[in-house]
């Protein structure tokens, strides 16, 4: 029988497989059968079925009781990355800003209510928060995702809005509705976003925009740093004014590539 809640071309079974992949995280890197079926909501015979596909594609390691994701999962997000032209234009300008400031610097993209890393350029520094390219956050709490999202059109944000369940990661998350509309509008007058520990204690980040050939913001830029460390005000004085720059630079590099460059089919020579 068709959900009612899908689309009739909705294939289950590949959402089901997915769901299987995405099962593995840092705090899961391998897990049982019986694992596997609570975190999906599968049967255990289900789950098996898939686990072993999964296995014989060559996706998923078991040494016949625990389960593991191989190397070979990352080409599936490659298939992606190679084919955006952002973060080979934003490689370099990062390196940069990461010279001059000494801190990490990532760039990343919305999708639906996160945003996910699609470029990183780390420092020497250790942070309690492990991010690498491909990581995701709900938006709401990063510098990085008000950027992105005080960009959509206001029925976009609305319905954004509408459709998460914010959640008190810190004490000074801020979860209501009205709070993150107020940030929003703060955002998109002063041209970029400062989170104080809001995803994490002892974690504060200043992220801006970044634009395409047309105006629309395509992604964002970010600097994350140790609170203390680093203030809020020290933050608006030292690192703004170079992670401005760096968009700036970005964008420019943006402006003589093609916009269906930013998603163009790769193409191998040799």
């Amino acid at each position: 029988m068709t959900d009612p809640a899908r689309e009739p071309h909705h294939v289950q079974s590949l959402e089901r497989g997915l769901a299987v992949i995405r099962a593995f995280d840092a705090g899961h890197p391998q897990m049982t059968l019986s694992e596997v079926a609570r975190a999906c909501n599968l049967t255990r015979a289900a789950a098996r079925r898939f686990l072993l596909t999964l296995v014989d594609l060559g996706y998923v390691h078991t040494d016949g009781r625990q389960f593991r994701l191989s190397p070979r999962v990352l080409e599936l997000g490659y298939a992606f990355l190679s084919s955006v032209a952002l973060p080979q234009i934003a490689e370099p300008h990062l390196e940069r800003l990461v010279a001059e400031v000494h801190e990490s610097s990532s760039m990343c993209v919305l999708d639906g209510e996160d945003v996910v890393y699609i470029a990183r350029v780390p420092t020497s520094r250790i942070m309690t928060v492990s991010i690498t390219v491909g990581t995701r956050f709900p938006a709401y709490t990063t510098s990085v995702g008000r950027v992105l999202l005080a960009a959509l059109p206001e029925n976009e944000i609305e319905r954004h809005l509408t459709e998460i369940t914010p959640r008190r990661q810190t004490s000074r998350t801020i979860t209501t509705s009205a709070g993150l509309r107020a940030e929003f509008t703060r955002v998109r007058d002063q041209g970029y976003a400062i989170v104080d520990q809001e995803l994490e204690e002892g974690l504060r980040s200043v992220a801006a925009p970044v634009r395409d050939r047309n105006g629309k913001v395509v992604a964002a830029i970010n600097i994350p740093v140790h609170a203390s460390r680093n203030s809020v005000e020290s933050i608006r004085r030292d690192l703004v004014p170079h992670l401005l720059a760096t968009a700036a630079r970005i964008e420019a590099d943006l402006r003589v590539v093609p916009a269906d460059n930013l998603h163009r089919t790769p193409t191998f020579t040799g």
